[in-house]
């Protein structure tokens, strides 16, 4: 028998206390279960409207007959950008890149998929563990896989903010997928990497125990500006319930 679920969810996203301009963006869609951050890749050229192209195209996924239609949906929307975005920097001047790293998570007929490419992240609470179910696409990973850096060093790692994969930098886009079953009780967390340079997983877990999502996203926010906040940070928390009472919708 298969559990019927819904899904309550909320998004926060704060420019930071350093950064003036906000080039995250988030999509939080429970009605069809599919939710999303992008980050405007800093440095560049227009990392918020790359960001913001993502977010609209997500924002404009209809509704699906089967979880591989919905996949299939997604993954299509997110390459249109990327098309998009090469196509816009090649009338720019030499060396224009106007990209955004992305994570996205659906959820269909009780599993849920995630993409990404980057190193904005998702993880999954449950049974009082938080696993990141990401991994990044960062030259800090790449160190820590070769055994060259310790994990535990990474966030002083001078280089600690480049990536190896975001949506507008290469001509064929490489998403990375992660599949899985969701239990009730399950919770989501997707967020960029300005909340994950100022908080460690830990401390992450302890707000999401037991804790009502809003409360949980706002103390999240709030101890990333006490820290200094020096990127914007964006986080989309999202929570299986029952469904079998259908009175969410």
């Amino acid at each position: 028998m298969t559990i019927s679920l819904n899904f309550e969810s909320v998004a926060r996203t704060h420019v930071g206390v350093v950064r003036t301009l906000n080039e995250d963006r988030f999509v939080d869609r429970p009605q069809i279960s599919l939710w999303a951050v992008a980050d405007g890749m800093g440095g560049h050229q227009a990392g918020e409207v790359a960001a913001g192209m993502l977010a609209d195209a997500l924002e404009a996924v209809e509704t699906f007959g089967s979880g591989y239609a919905f996949l299939d949906n997604v993954q299509d929307a997110v390459e249109r950008v990327n098309r998009a975005l090469i196509a816009h920097a090649a009338i720019g001047p030499p060396g224009t890149v106007i990209g955004a790293t992305i994570v996205v998570l659906m959820a269909f007929a009780g599993h849920y998929a995630c993409l990404w490419a980057g190193d904005s992240r998702a993880y999954l609470w449950r049974g009082g563990r938080l696993e990141q179910i990401t991994r990044d696409h960062s030259m800090v990973q790449e160190l820590i896989d070769s055994g060259a850096l310790a994990r535990r060093d990474a966030k002083s790692y001078g280089r600690s903010n480049v990536i190896t994969r975001a949506v507008g930098v290469n001509d064929r886009l490489a998403l990375d997928l992660h599949q899985g079953p969701i239990l009730e009780g399950d919770i989501f967390l997707l967020c960029s990497d300005g909340l994950t340079n100022m908080i460690e997983d830990h401390e992450m877990a302890a707000h999401l125990n037991g804790s009502a999502l809003g409360p949980a996203a706002d103390a999240l926010i709030a101890k990333t500006l006490e820290r200094g906040a020096k990127d914007n940070v964006t986080l989309v928390l999202i929570r299986a319930i029952d469904g079998s009472d259908d009175t969410l919708g």
